[in-house]
């Protein structure tokens, strides 16, 4: 694992998408896309001490598809040897969500995985109500080890994008209030299906990209566009720093191949 360098490491994967008839799109199979986030990392060799889905686990109307998608988490968690935390999305169903694992008993807790507190929160409505936001407040009023990570579906900043920008957290502000002063370092979204990063008074906000498909950034002013591009985000956090970088699981050729180990390598 990456924390014997002092690095706790997230891979951080949002909207799934998965249906339960019909692929998505005629092309998207979100069950078979969470099984190569998978086998990616493992022939990276990437550790990660966490996997974090923020959101839109199924397609809206594809309640059947949450066995298959529970079953599949299980099997990240058993390939990657780390907890598979997951949240809520406005696809999905509070009630057919139960099944998925740490979702039987509600849909916002607090998980500690080593020495990072993770707090997963319930945006599936477009708003963080009061009872889950007074929680949330209680809950970091004490500072925890490297700090705590939020994850939520709706981010509580804006998209660039025109049709996107007021699809958001509905009360950010409230957000922001609950952990304000806490050790809250970072927040991990997704919901706009292109992957940024933000200040969010003092917090790092990291939208993560989609797993279904990755938005067209110029569709234009009054347009939604898909590319089918599966990605998801690799996210790194130590002492002192937090960084982000997204990872497609498109196969192209490379360009070149160069071993670190030979005497005369390239950038």
């Amino acid at each position: 694992m990456s924390l014997e360098n002092g690095t706790f490491t997230i891979l951080h994967v949002s909207d799934v998408h998965a249906t339960s008839g019909d692929l998505l799109y005629g092309s998207v199979n979100g069950i078979e896309r969470l099984d190569q986030v998978g086998e990616y990392a493992l022939s990276a060799g990437i550790t990660p001490e966490a996997v974090i889905v923020t959101g839109d686990l199924v397609q809206r109307g594809n309640g059947d598809a949450y066995p298959a998608v529970a079953d599949a988490l299980r099997r990240l968690e058993d390939t990657l040897n780390a907890p598979v935390l997951s949240v809520l999305g406005n696809h999905d169903d509070r009630e057919l969500a139960q099944c998925l694992p740490g979702h039987s008993a509600g849909h916002y807790r607090v998980v500690h995985v080593g020495p990072v507190r993770v707090v997963l929160l319930d945006s599936s409505t477009g708003r963080l109500d009061r009872e889950q936001l007074d929680w949330l407040a209680e809950t970091v009023a004490e500072p925890f080890g490297m700090g705590t990570t939020i994850a939520v579906h709706h981010a509580p900043v804006p998209s660039p994008l025109p049709t996107l920008k007021k699809v958001g957290l509905a009360n950010p502000s409230d957000l922001a209030d609950a952990i304000a002063g806490s050790d809250v370092r970072l927040v991990l979204a997704g919901h706009y299906h292109h992957p940024m990063n933000a200040d969010f008074r003092g917090v790092t906000v990291s939208v993560g990209p989609s797993l279904a498909y990755h938005q067209v950034m110029n569709a234009g002013p009054s347009t939604v566009s898909g590319h089918d591009l599966a990605m998801f985000s690799l996210v790194q956090v130590t002492a002192d720093r937090i960084t982000t970088a997204p990872v497609s699981l498109g196969v192209h050729a490379p360009l070149f191949t160069t071993s670190l180990l030979s005497p005369a390598s390239s950038n």
